[in-house]
């Protein structure tokens, strides 16, 4: 998504992403279920709209408090597609839902999702991708790439004259740690 340093550059809401977040390696627990629910109901969509839908969607979503959206029933869901003011997709909530339950389980087993995510790295995308088929709902290639992207645990989200990349650089994300030539194969 190289192309994105340029699309993003002045605009008043994919610029700031971009700058400040885009390839950022995050930890918080919060932060990292937000960003993948973002990715899932990015799905189909323009990045710009979930951008833009983006302090509704959180607000919906209890902050992404993962305890809160695990306790979500029936009712809660009925709340969320009846909210206009996010994307009111059954599929997608629900599997929302259903991966902050999962999240929960790997506290147990990882000490939370940052802990499980360091605890996989490093694969290769396609590697990745089957394991969030395995782990988690409504995670197919693109999300969970754009998904890993985003929190830098692959490469490819800034050129490397952005100065996003310097930024991004000073914080050694994971996928640095091995560097580009562990995923120069990768087919997918």
């Amino acid at each position: 998504m190289n192309w994105y340093c340029d699309a993003a550059k002045g605009h008043p809401i994919h610029g700031p992403y971009h700058d400040r977040e885009y390839g950022f390696p995050l930890n918080a627990e919060s932060a990292l279920f937000e960003r993948l629910a973002l990715e899932i109901f990015q799905a189909g969509l323009s990045w710009l709209l979930i951008l833009k839908k983006r302090e509704a969607i959180g607000r919906a979503f209890a902050g992404f408090d993962v305890d809160t959206v695990a306790a979500f029933g029936a009712d809660d869901v009925e709340r969320l597609l009846g909210d206009s003011d996010i994307i009111r997709n059954r599929l997608k909530i629900a599997a929302i839902i259903e991966n902050a339950r999962r999240i929960q389980a790997l506290r147990a087993s990882h000490k939370g999702f940052a802990g499980w995510l360091a605890a996989q790295h490093p694969r290769v995308k396609s590697d990745w991708v089957k394991l969030f088929k395995k782990t988690f709902k409504f995670t197919g290639g693109e999300i969970t790439g754009e998904f890993l992207m985003s929190i830098g645990y692959l490469p490819g989200t800034h050129r490397e004259d952005c100065p996003a990349y310097d930024a991004i650089r000073a914080l050694d994300p994971p996928w640095m740690a091995v560097g580009r030539a562990f995923y120069a194969g990768d087919a997918s």
